[in-house]
């Protein structure tokens, strides 16, 4: 059985994260997600606009999904390291350096393979921070 694990913070759930977490499921047999935590939120985009148990909640009944957790504040690799993926599917917007992550699995003895998913929508509303941007101007 070959595990995905997909990682963000979905904020406010839209069709682009679904499109993402629907092309990571094709990846494998089970797609588990880790979700962001409200102080890594905070440290990435300074500030939280949803709770993060709210927004595991709302992960968790996405059909694609077969298992979300929270990820570790202090520690982004824990939860890799107790799911060991085959494979770690990163959305086209995802900052993460591709070789960075590759070599802190290496690291941690962790053979996932690193796809970056080159599926997106082009769309008005294609991202958390149009959304706000959109209702901002309402």
């Amino acid at each position: 059985m070959k595990k995905v694990v997909a990682t963000g913070v979905f904020g406010i759930l839209h069709p682009g994260h679904l499109l993402f977490l629907k092309e990571a499921k094709k990846l494998g047999d089970r797609l588990m997600v880790i979700v962001a935590r409200d102080n890594t939120v905070k440290r990435i985009k300074g500030k939280i606009l949803i709770p993060e148990k709210q927004r595991l909640e709302v992960i968790k009944a996405v059909k694609y999904v077969d298992n979300a957790v929270l990820g570790d504040d202090k520690n982004i690799f824990k939860p890799i390291e107790k799911i060991r993926p085959d494979i770690i599917a990163l959305g086209k917007n995802q900052e993460i350096d591709e070789d960075f992550l590759r070599g802190e699995l290496k690291k941690r003895n962790l053979k996932a393979k690193v796809v970056r998913i080159k599926k997106h929508l082009n769309s008005e509303l294609n991202s958390t921070q149009k959304i706000i941007q959109r209702i901002k101007v309402l």
